[in-house]
């Protein structure tokens, strides 16, 4: 006998099921909202303002009008040239000096300070405790006329080579670019020692144990292992150093002359003394434009985005 089976009727079609909500998908938005707005308050629309003030004609008593007159911008580079040129030169300087104090001392600190690792990185953020306008002013008595630096200095006869490269006139130090740039570097090393340190703190000490086996030498070993791997710490400690040096003017106003003004103290003196707004937001936008023109450069030049 054949046996008989029986087929089920077939299935009635269901709906789909619903795709589960996403909860809480608009909470990083709102997480980040009142960072937007402090920076829409306080960055974007001073930037407008700037922007507007610079194209604009006019007087402190008649008031001033935007006129769309860009030439500002043409008569404040050809008036002050001299003093970027000057603000890049210094910011370079003490970012290089920064760069050559900086690293020995965030190389310690990652891999020989050991139990002493916490004080010295105290040492290092120490200046921060104080105003910045204190740690400048003690530079005029550290580098005061006939104090032990300059002694010193003139002892070794470091002031003949810094007087033949224009950097000091006779024995004095104070009010020449030495001292402004001993000021910048000062003030800003702690910016070049903490991107650093971060930097060479990730580097696995077993690379450094694999080129020993590999018959490498310290020096072949810093070469080849360490310095490339801390070169986002060598990139962020630079920028962090040159580009609040170039716009700096406290150290070239306190320890500086008329002859060694940065255009930092330029803008200064139109915002607050001469009261010319459009010739100051047209030099800051000028500082600005070029500041960003070389950090974009020497990004792309230095071959790594992963910034510490």
């Amino acid at each position: 006998m054949a046996a008989v089976t029986e087929v089920p009727p077939p299935l009635a079609p269901t709906a789909p099921e619903k795709a589960p909500r996403k909860r809480g998908r608009w909470t990083p938005y709102w997480l980040l909202l009142p960072g937007i707005l402090w920076l829409v308050v306080f960055f974007a629309l001073p930037l407008v303002y700037q922007a507007s003030t610079s194209v604009q004609t006019g007087s402190l008593e008649d008031g001033y009008k935007v006129t769309w007159h860009f030439a500002t911008y043409w008569d404040a580079l050809s008036e002050y040239w001299p003093q970027f040129v000057r603000s890049v030169l210094y910011a370079a300087a003490a970012t290089v000096l920064c760069l050559l104090l900086g690293y020995p001392l965030a190389y310690l600190i990652a891999f020989r300070a050991g139990r002493w690792r916490n004080l010295i990185m105290i040492l290092v953020i120490a200046p921060f405790f104080t105003s910045f306008l204190i740690r400048t002013l003690a530079w005029k008595t550290i580098l005061a006329d006939g104090g032990p630096v300059v002694g010193t200095l003139n002892a070794l006869h470091v002031l003949d080579i810094t007087n033949w490269l224009g950097w000091t006139s006779g024995d004095r130090v104070l009010a020449t670019p030495l001292a402004v740039v001993c000021g910048l570097t000062y003030n800003f090393l702690p910016f070049m020692i903490l991107p650093l340190y971060t930097s060479l703190e990730r580097i696995d000490g077993r690379l450094h144990e694999a080129a020993g086996d590999l018959y490498a030498k310290p020096f072949t070993t810093f070469r080849k292992v360490t310095f490339p791997l801390s070169t986002p710490g060598v990139v962020s400690g630079t920028l962090l150093t040159f580009i609040p040096a170039a716009g700096d003017y406290v150290n070239a106003d306190l320890l500086g002359s008329t002859d060694t003004r940065m255009v930092g103290n330029v803008i200064q003196t139109q915002f607050l003394r001469v009261l010319d707004y459009p010739t100051a937001a047209a030099l800051s936008f000028i500082l600005m434009a070029a500041i960003l023109i070389m950090v974009t450069f020497y990004i792309r030049r230095s071959g790594t985005e992963d910034l510490v």
